[in-house]
């Protein structure tokens, strides 16, 4: 027995103890390999799973580094049982290998012949495979190079994947580094990580510059890239990056949205209008094969539509990179993820880019609304599927977020919600635009560079604004509703607050629930992810927001 601060428990769950000395160093250790399900305040719960195992394997951890992380730091002994399973779960990566073959193209290697009769007689797999050379290498149908590493992951053989990629169509890009700005160390550390691994996902705060490693991966690369985006504001934004930031032109990058379709050598297309369905046929997947792509580079991966996904299967000859705060996906493709993108390749915890003043630090506070007696029984009596929106709804919530903006007369606040009538009544109330699904993106693009300007201080905002919106300089938000209990729309929403302040003061977010509601409830579940990266939120009430309980706000 020592004094450390995890508990490592049959079942596979590790608590670690927040308040001990050494908990941020075993938090480290464990990262790697496993996933967190639960962060009240004093003891988090983590769950040690193949495919985190697996992705510290592909990621360079071995079995020998992950039994010495748990040993290490746990208070009481390992139980045996776990680590043999755990050596043993991490040995099935890479007895299937994926290789390149001078004679025959793709082919799966076995460097454990059952395992290849194993899953050769798969009925889903062996219609993927052709002729077996030798007892150890069978050939592989290229089309087939994602599914079947999708479906090798499935049966518990993830297969390492060392086939290469095609250079693609040359094209010359180069950064442009001066006085003013240059890579940070960990920004380069990304890049260099993707590169060395071929494909794969860098995760990154908020604000923490991805599209800048994004242009580095593609100053590697130096071929044409593909770069899909979650809207075309979010696509005009990663424009005027890659101008400001490397050698490309404005000619020579397209947009090819629901206004535009522009391809070019570099070329910036959205997830929606790839999807987008004529006549039951997805149309403009052929984007995909439009030219010799070098590199596909995937914002916000972790919203990856499934026919997105689809398509990516067939791109496993290219280079991939995703860029992402948060890898949960609350559909659970997190193994498509790792098999169609690739491995995590990059993981910084948003606490350590805030330690180095890279991101501001925030404050969050969860206020408590109690519900006017009709409000309440309306909840009450309302079929189950429509008690969220009604909690979350509440009309008592318009006067806290009035008591919040008075409170910081003077900032740049986003009010975001998740129901346009509900957005429209907070529009009205305190004389704010909102910006919804149905807002042109002209209009958006003029409003938020307004808010950007200062000319307008509080916007009300949809989801729409939840992903890959940069604007520095908002410094309050106020969230009134989200999509039940997102734990990536909770991060992608304090992230929109976490660019470095000019004036070095902290950001400040607010989530206004009603108590006693399923409202509160998905305010638990949605805060998950961000008590995991060491945000810690208060709870006050409602009826306290002007008094000493939120402390001074006006800093």
């Amino acid at each position: 027995m020592t004094d450390g601060p995890l508990i490592v428990q049959s079942d596979k769950t590790l608590l670690l103890e927040i308040d001990h000395p050494l908990s941020d160093q075993a938090r480290s250790a464990i990262a790697p390999f496993a996933e967190l399900e639960r962060a009240p305040e004093h003891v988090h719960t983590y769950r040690v799973t193949p495919l985190a195992l697996w992705n510290a394997r592909a990621a360079g951890h071995d079995a020998e580094q992950v039994v010495d992380a748990l040993v290490r730091f746990s208070r009481y002994p390992v139980p045996q049982p776990l680590l043999v399973d755990i050596v043993d779960t991490i040995a099935r990566y890479g007895r299937l290998q994926l290789v390149k073959h001078p004679a025959h193209g793709l082919t799966l290697v076995s460097l454990d012949r059952a395992v290849l009769a194993e899953v050769m007689r798969n009925k889903k797999i062996n219609p993927m495979l052709g002729a077996k050379i030798d007892d150890d290498t069978v050939i592989v149908h290229p089309s087939e190079r994602g599914r079947l590493k999708q479906m090798l992951l499935k049966v518990g053989w993830p297969a390492e994947d060392l086939a290469g990629y095609v250079d693609g169509e040359a094209h010359a890009i180069s950064l442009e580094t001066h006085d003013e700005w240059e890579l940070r160390d960990y920004q380069r550390m990304a890049a260099d990580s993707f590169w060395q691994g071929g494909s794969g996902v860098v995760v990154l705060p908020c604000g923490s510059g991805k599209t800048i490693v994004g242009a580095a991966a593609m100053a590697k690369a130096q071929a044409t890239t593909l770069i899909l985006v979650t809207n075309t504001v979010a696509g005009r934004q990663w424009k005027r990056e890659l101008i400001a930031r490397t050698s490309l032109t404005e000619e020579e990058i397209g947009e090819y949205s629901g206004e535009k379709k522009e391809i070019r050598p570099v070329t910036i297309a959205t997830y929606q209008v790839i999807t987008r369905r004529t006549k039951g046929e997805y149309k403009h997947l052929e984007l995909f094969d439009s030219r010799d792509w070098g590199l596909v580079i995937y914002d916000e991966v972790h919203l990856l539509p499934a026919p997105v996904f689809r398509m990516t299967a067939d791109l496993q000859s290219r280079r991939r990179l995703g860029l992402t705060a948060t890898l949960v996906r609350e559909d659970g493709r997190e193994g498509d993820v790792f098999s169609l993108i690739g491995p995590k390749r990059y993981d910084a915890p948003w606490k350590d880019i805030e330690a180095q003043g890279w991101i501001a630090p925030a404050d969050c506070i969860e206020v408590r609304v109690t519900l006017t007696e009709s409000e309440r029984m309306a909840y009450a009596v309302a079929e189950p599927e429509e008690r969220y929106r009604l909690c979350s709804t509440a009309h008592t919530k318009v006067a806290v977020v009035k008591s919040i903006l008075q409170r910081h007369a003077g900032a740049q606040t986003l009010v975001i919600g998740a129901y346009i009538d509900q957005l429209e009544e907070l529009g009205a109330e305190l004389d704010a635009p909102v910006i919804q699904g149905s807002t042109r993106n002209k209009e958006r693009e003029a409003l938020f560079d307004a808010f950007r300007r200062g000319e307008i201080q509080t916007l009300v905002v949809s989801k729409v604004a939840n992903f890959s919106i940069d604007l520095p300089e908002a410094t309050v938000a106020v969230q009134v509703s989200g999509t039940f209990g997102s734990r990536q729309e909770e991060a992608q929403r304090l992230g929109r607050l976490l660019r470095p302040k000019k004036d070095g003061h902290q950001a400040h977010f607010y989530s206004v629930v009603s108590r006693d509601t399923l409202d509160t409830e998905y305010a638990a579940h949605r805060q998950r992810f961000l008590a995991e990266q060491g945000y810690a939120y208060r709870i006050v009430d409602a009826d306290d927001l002007l008094g000493p309980a939120i402390g001074d706000m006006t800093s």
